[in-house]
């Protein structure tokens, strides 16, 4: 019979889209890597979709986003990192399409056990053009998946 160690998450991942609701999912991702004693992976892509149409990819943006982003949820990072039940707190920005790289970049790489992820409002046109990062991330991967509205 399995225990509460065998069936607890020991990688968490959460996805960050910049949003306002990534603290949120953030906070809700901290208290579950706390819960399980598991590290906690904190990922970002930077949607090169987006560069790409200023028509010239402007590859001086991006230490500035980078920077941005980890600046916003630094008091948060800081929180995990002082969390004794949390043994590892990562944070990983890359630039790219947010789908493959989230999955082929970050996710094929780190194997978690547990992906959050916030339940964007997209609105409907942009939906059914390309659909949504928790629809794909059930799709396309082999772990738990856990969508905080």
């Amino acid at each position: 019979m399995a225990t509460q160690n065998d069936l607890g998450y020991k990688k968490v991942f959460v996805s960050l889209d910049g949003t306002e609701q990534q603290d949120k999912v953030l906070e809700r991702a901290i208290v579950v890597a706390a819960n399980n004693g598991a590290e906690l992976y904190i990922g970002h892509v930077i949607d090169s979709t987006v560069l790409e149409t200023a028509g010239t990819y402007p590859a001086d943006l991006i230490p500035g986003m980078d920077k941005a982003f980890r600046d916003s949820i630094e008091p948060l990072v800081r929180k995990a990192e002082e969390n004794p039940d949390i043994p590892k707190v990562e944070v990983q920005v890359k630039t790219g399409r947010v789908r493959e790289t989230l999955k082929d970049d970050m996710l094929d790489t780190i194997k978690p056990d547990l992906v959050l992820c916030g339940a964007r409002g997209l609105s409907s046109i942009k939906y059914a053009l390309l659909g949504s990062i928790s629809t794909f991330l059930l799709r396309n991967t082999e772990c738990d998946i856990l969508v905080v509205k």
